[in-house]
């Protein structure tokens, strides 16, 4: 749900009418330097154009930042860079291009021990943590269940299957160690397996 809160944040803002862009932090070396900052035609082999990355497809916008505990120590150090001159330079490139991109970052790590093991920068844990968000896991509110079911079933076409009173029971004792993403997957093999049946507590087992 870490990317729905960022959307949240980014639809509430006066940013609203930006981009908004998502990258993944645990993309690996050469591959993360051109997708956040683009390449220019000629920079390597294969850039047969001209490539912009997230930081300018997003400016004026929102750029999410997510898992960003995993990603490599060299390229936070050019993240780094970027959040304190705003300005990134694409792959063989010789100029610097000015960016006006709100961030926000997101990860499943403990950041306080990855910044003692010296997996992560302490200055940019401080540069990105102005205002920290704790999400709580799909296990700590489990009364928003039925509530979510109904958000996954909206819209679907054809038959859909509903849960009794003791499946949801039964639904709210699983330990959802895949959060919000296993719920709906389970929705998704509910209504192939289920589709307009109402599924008990014997049908949740089958489902998990």
């Amino acid at each position: 749900g870490k990317e729905l809160v960022s959307q949240a944040i980014h639809q509430l803002s006066a940013r609203r009418e930006g981009p908004f862009a998502v990258y993944f932090g645990s993309a690996p070396g050469s591959l993360a330097e051109s997708e956040l900052f683009g390449y220019v035609r000629g920079a390597f082999t294969g850039a047969q154009t001209r490539r912009t990355g997230h930081f300018e497809n997003a400016d004026k916008g929102t750029l999410f930042l997510d898992e960003i505990g995993d990603m490599r120590f060299d390229m936070q150090v050019k993240l780094l860079r970027v959040l304190e001159d705003g300005l990134i330079s694409r792959i063989g490139g010789n100029s610097n291009i000015p960016v006006d991109v709100r961030i926000i970052s997101a990860t499943h790590q403990k950041i306080d021990k990855a910044i003692l093991d010296g997996r992560f920068r302490e200055d940019l844990f401080f540069r990105l943590g102005v205002v920290v968000l704790q999400v709580p896991d799909l296990a700590s509110r489990v009364e928003d269940i039925p509530q979510l079911i109904a958000h996954f079933q909206k819209g679907r076409t054809g038959q859909i299957c509903h849960f009794d009173a003791d499946a949801l029971h039964r639904l709210s004792m699983h330990d959802w160690p895949g959060n919000v993403r296993e719920l709906r997957n389970v929705i998704e093999r509910a209504n192939i397996l289920f589709s307009g049946e109402t599924i008990d507590a014997f049908g949740v087992d089958q489902l998990l």
